[in-house]
């Protein structure tokens, strides 16, 4: 899971298993130019609709690659095993839903700088029960 903002670098990036953490970050950061072709696709439709979700980017043999973008342009890009297929897509967007969620109360607080990188004890706990929702 990560939380690029729009300039494209990782406000927050997690993964499990750690051991391919970087073939992941790469999986990641692929997926950006998918979510700009989708944002651009949308144009003007995406600041009139309320679902950010963007659905499944890309499947590759591996993995599946699903993305959301806020109303801020903040993306969130979800790497999904693609062996996993009790994962339904409602499911996804309700995760994302929540993360959103997480995500604006990080915003809220008054001592987090905008542009930082996220460190919230809170947030991590939320990525981390849904990590162990989809492993």
């Amino acid at each position: 899971f990560a939380v690029p903002p729009p300039q494209n670098y990782p406000l927050y990036i997690r993964s499990v298993p750690t051991e391919n953490e970087l073939k992941f970050h790469y999986t990641v950061h692929t997926s950006l130019d998918v979510v700009d072709e989708k944002i651009s696709a949308m144009g003007k439709a995406l600041v009139d609709q309320r679902e950010l979700y963007l659905g499944l980017l890309y499947p590759t043999e591996d993995y599946k690659v699903y993305g959301y973008v806020t109303n801020s342009k903040v993306k969130f890009v979800m790497v999904v095993d693609s062996s996993n297929t009790a994962l339904r897509d409602n499911e996804i967007r309700s995760m994302f839903r929540k993360l959103h969620n997480s995500y604006t109360d990080i915003m809220c607080n008054p001592f987090y700088n905008p542009g930082d990188r996220i460190h919230s004890r809170a947030f991590d706990n939320m990525v981390n029960s849904m990590m162990m929702q989809v492993c």
